[in-house]
């Protein structure tokens, strides 16, 4: 591999280089590693690159009095190309060459700081593949989240050849397109600029990139209709001003007639154009949801996650990632600091600690909850998402690790001491860990295996005595549930033939064990059917069943009657009443399954009354809220509750099977 200390010799601007007014003088690179050359020098096209850096090579032989390249030596010069965006240099590779985009890569990094060197195309398997395998998913380059984001994405696109910036490039394709509004706009400008223009639409729509796309395509256009050649075969220069104008109102009223009525404006806020305009200026037609098909996430998971820098193995060594050298020399970038995830890496390392024969890891975290309507609360949020391959899998494995809510620092915050935050901290893992076990025993399905894990921190919290000091940190491992969060489920899944009766009948199963153990928002609904019952699908495409990925806010309510939560579990169904076909059978099904899982869990412990009340007797017992005090609570009620009456309640509050009563 090339060494990042070789010299870099760049001919043009510096890639990231503005003029008075802010722009970039520059969009468009190639590099050529083997030489050791990065040319910027415009138009921006990287085919006219190429070819007049061959003519920069053969200006050099001549001065030195070597023939020219000879056109299989020109053939041979190998180059990278490149996009340029306002703080991001992006490479996009060739999957047939991953070395030369590789050598770019390290020769990129003398120019600027390696998080601002990213990679495109990364729907081509080869190119993830290979980033993936040297642990660097975080240097991907995917669509923002926000609609903020995407908008300035868009108005970010705007390039230039040769006149003004009335383009929008694909940095996958390299295709510029032109829209229906920005060749309108031309009429405007004076004749000799709207003849070089439409010259250069007419040389640049007939040629093709290195890709075989176009270099130059019409957005929204049928090109049945309306395309390159109807610009051909006139030069625009020799045109009278009168000749000029007719030519131009003929492109325009063919370019109008070709193109569909909501792509006539460029318009961010019309949902249409925009939707078509992503797909147009910054997808290849395989890109999208790339953090799905990365690691095998469920959709929720689109545009939520934020991969982090890790390292790579060679030759069975742990190599970190040399962007966490930068870090340590910028202790005081921001940016930076988040990015090389302290926590992160100790999870890692525990990874390689548990499993130590992996080929590769990456790393990446869900800073806030993927609830569409549970309320972000205080202590920890942060949930990591891991995938790594052993050496002799079948397949690469997945786990989500997520911090303790309540720790060390949390306690240290409040103003506690170092032994008093240690030994509060331990109750809540300890807490935690039997809430786990007292809901799987009252039959909610849980994932299969969690496991605790510590983690080094240095404490920079509030408590300025203790600030600076080395803390252990709690976080649990558990499977990653490959499905969809049942509050996320596609409308077009409850149209399948058998689906919607069959998640009814498996919500209902579990809604019974929620309100069992009295899963709560504090001081709220109960928590249920919001992000953390996840949906596993059968080879039909029908559920096959549901996991509760995080019983999170299980036992917080261990006093009120389930009469007085049962109207919040009429929600399910009623939430569902646009969507599902047939709602009343959907009701039905749901209440059915409710009640008939209630009675098994309740039989269960009736005919078991002596091993479930036993079941936490060597806990400590405090009726301040002791897990041992609620879990007596909760198997009091459940004993006291006639599930009939529970069951008629939530009827009483669907909509649908009450709308003809009076």
């Amino acid at each position: 591999m090339l060494s990042i200390q070789m010299q870099l010799h760049l001919i043009g601007p510096h890639p990231l280089a503005c003029d008075e007014q802010g722009r970039q003088l520059t969009r468009i690179g190639t590099l050529f590693p083997e030489r050791g050359v990065l040319y910027t020098r415009p138009p921006g096209v990287h085919a006219w690159q190429r070819l007049s850096f061959i003519d920069f090579i053969n200006s050099q032989r001549a001065d030195q009095g070597l023939p020219v390249l000879t056109p299989e030596e020109e053939e041979a010069i190998a180059a990278v190309d490149l996009v340029f965006e306002p703080d991001h240099l992006l490479i996009r590779p060739d999957p047939q060459r991953l070395d030369l985009a590789f050598e770019a890569d390290e020769m990129l990094q003398t120019l600027v700081s390696k998080r601002q060197v990213q990679f495109l195309s990364v729907s081509d398997s080869r190119i993830r593949d290979a980033l993936k395998r040297r642990g660097e998913y975080w240097r991907l380059c995917s669509l923002p989240a926000t609609r903020e984001g995407k908008k300035q994405l868009v108005l970010s696109s705007k390039v230039a050849i040769n006149g003004l910036p009335i383009y929008y490039y694909n940095r996958l394709t390299g295709t510029r397109w032109l829209t229906y509004q920005e060749f309108e706009n031309l009429g405007h400008i004076d004749d000799a600029s709207l003849a070089r223009h439409l010259q250069e639409i007419a040389e640049y729509s007939s040629s093709l990139n290195r890709l075989g796309l176009p270099e130059v395509g019409f957005f929204g256009a049928d090109l049945q209709q309306f395309g390159g050649n109807d610009f051909a075969g006139v030069i625009y220069a020799r045109l009278s001003s009168e000749q000029l104008r007719a030519k131009f109102n003929e492109l325009q009223s063919r370019f109008r007639s070709a193109v569909h009525g909501a792509y006539l404006r460029d318009d961010l806020l019309d949902r249409s154009w925009s939707q078509r305009a992503l797909e147009t200026f910054f997808l290849d037609g395989d890109e999208a949801q790339i953090e799905q098909v990365m690691a095998g996430l469920s959709p929720e998971f689109y545009m939520q996650v934020q991969w982090l820098p890790g390292g790579r193995f060679e030759g069975g060594e742990f190599i970190l990632d040399s962007i966490f050298d930068e870090a340590a020399a910028r202790p005081a970038d921001p940016d930076l600091q988040r990015l090389c995830d302290t926590r992160a890496k100790e999870i890692i390392l525990n990874f390689i600690r548990d499993h130590g024969d992996l080929e590769y890891i990456n790393l990446g975290c869900v800073p806030e909850s993927l609830s569409l309507v549970r309320p972000q609360k205080e202590g920890r949020r942060a949930v990591y998402l891991v995938e790594f391959f052993a050496h002799n899998a079948i397949a690469p494995v997945r786990r989500v690790c997520r911090l303790q809510k309540w720790g060390v620092w949390e306690h240290l915050d409040e103003g506690k001491d170092l032994l008093r935050s240690i030994i509060e901290s331990d109750d809540y893992t300890e807490y935690l860990l039997d809430r786990r076990l007292g809901c799987r025993q009252l039959g909610m399905n849980l994932s299969r295996r969690v496991v605790m894990h510590l983690l080094n921190e240095v404490y920079q919290g509030s408590n300025e005595r203790l600030r600076g000091q080395t803390i252990r940190t709690t976080y649990f491992e558990r499977d990653y549930v490959p499905g969809i969060a049942t509050d996320k489920l596609p409308a077009e899944r409850y149209t399948r033939p058998g689906y919607a009766v069959r998640l009814a009948t498996l919500l209902g199963r579990v809604a019974a064990s929620s309100i069992i153990v009295g899963r709560s928002l504090e001081n709220a609904r109960p928590a249920f059917d919001d992000g953390d019952e996840v949906v596993l699908e059968g080879n039909e495409g029908v559920p096959s069943d549901i996991l509760v990925a995080d019983h999170s806010g299980a036992f917080t309510e261990y006093t009120l009657p389930l009469e007085r939560l049962a109207p919040d579990y009429a929600r399910s169904v009623n939430i569902r009443e646009a969507i599902v076909p047939k709602i009343v059978e959907f009701a039905e099904a749901y209440l059915a399954a409710f009640h008939d899982h209630f009675v098994e869990i309740q039989d269960e412990y009736r005919n078991r009354r002596r091993a479930f009340d036993n079941f936490f007797k060597q806990c400590k017992y405090d009726p301040a809220g002791s897990f041992a005090y609620r879990w007596e609570c909760v198997l009091r009620r459940l004993d006291a509750t006639n599930a009939e009456q529970l069951t008629e309640i939530i009827r009483r509050n669907i909509r649908v099977l009450n709308s003809n009563k009076a």
